[in-house]
């Protein structure tokens, strides 16, 4: 730890040391995830299940987000992913698929944050007649959360913590449901479990500060009753200790081209994250490409300090397609 020996007055060393300690006290007694409000273009982030459950045999992603822009050193967080479909039965009645997210996440002026990375397994069974499909994935990783010293004043060299950084490994599990009974309709659904393993996170050399696991709830439907316009609801949930979050919404998707080769829409909706924020969100796929824009207005006790601005979250996905005949009807691509 760099320890400064400019000896301030006693009322500046006493604000350094108690703001540092509440810095850490609230990040690590929280002891929460990254948050992204896009929950469903990228899903891979919300549940291990996803990886590789979409029509193609790789997707890609980036996301970013920034949050509370006001304040003096924000909150940001980047992360990106890697899907691959590694063997896949006939008619894509099953298969396995592997999956790599890595991410990263800064705040304050202590720079506290948290980089991380997990590999993914999972495998998906159709059933019936390729109009239900189920998914279930594993993933294990480790992280590492840290912060910084160089701006903290301690009257006392003897001072200090025992450790800057700490690294811990993490384990999650998800399953996932899929039904299409036509052209014109599907409904997603997904459970999932991250940091099962508890894993310890003290600076202090202590064994009461965990990582909590956090468990997700998701429920997705598209429903289009008109020739190029579809609506989708959204109800997601996420648990992690003393803390909920639940989001309800809807989308409106216009489908602007769609030939063998591509398909061209744009979508726009709007949600409400209960008791928390107001959050739009737009995306434009192209072929391949999805593009996706979010922006959080903030609703919750923390609107005088962020002036209600919330969060910027842009992002981008690729999706690899290898266009094969295909005899029977394959499995349509649920991310959208």
């Amino acid at each position: 730890m760099n320890i400064k020996h400019n000896h301030p007055p006693l009322s500046r060393r006493c604000r350094s040391i108690v703001v540092a300690l509440l810095c850490l006290i609230s990040f690590s007694a929280k002891a929460q995830d990254i948050h992204f409000s896009q929950i469903d273009i990228n899903p891979l982030l919300f549940n291990p299940a996803y990886a590789g459950f979409f029509d193609g045999t790789g997707r890609f992603g980036v996301i970013y987000r920034n949050q509370w822009a006001s304040v003096s050193v924000p909150f940001q967080t980047v992360a990106a992913t890697a899907e691959f479909s590694l063997k896949r039965r006939k008619y894509q009645r099953d298969g396995f698929n592997v999956g790599l997210f890595l991410f990263n996440d800064r705040a304050g002026t202590l720079g506290y944050g948290t980089t991380a990375g997990n590999a993914v397994l999972s495998y998906f069974h159709a059933l019936g007649q390729n109009d239900i499909y189920v998914s279930a994935g594993m993933e294990a990783g480790f992280g590492q959360s840290g912060f910084h010293t160089e701006d903290i004043s301690l009257s006392d060299p003897s001072e200090g913590f025992e450790k800057t950084t700490s690294t811990y490994p993490t384990l999650g599990a998800g399953v996932a449901f899929f039904y299409q009974p036509h052209d014109m309709l599907y409904l997603k659904l997904g459970l999932s479990g991250r940091n099962l393993n508890r894993p310890n996170i003290s600076y202090l050399g202590l064994d009461d500060t965990y990582l909590e696991p956090k468990f997700n709830a998701y429920l997705r439907m598209e429903y289009r009753g008109w020739p190029s316009l579809s609506i989708l609801p959204l109800l997601a949930c996420q648990f992690q200790k003393n803390n909920t979050e639940v989001i309800a919404g809807c989308d409106a998707k216009w489908y602007l081209n769609e030939t063998s080769s591509g398909t061209t829409a744009f979508s726009a909706g709007i949600r409400y994250r209960l008791v928390d924020a107001l959050y739009t969100e737009f995306a434009l796929e192209h072929n391949a490409f999805i593009f996706f824009l979010d922006y959080d207005a903030n609703l919750s006790k923390l609107t005088p300090a962020s002036k209600s601005l919330g969060a910027f979250e842009l992002g981008i996905v690729y999706r690899i397609n290898k266009n094969q005949p295909i005899k029977r009807k394959a499995m349509p691509c649920p991310i959208m």
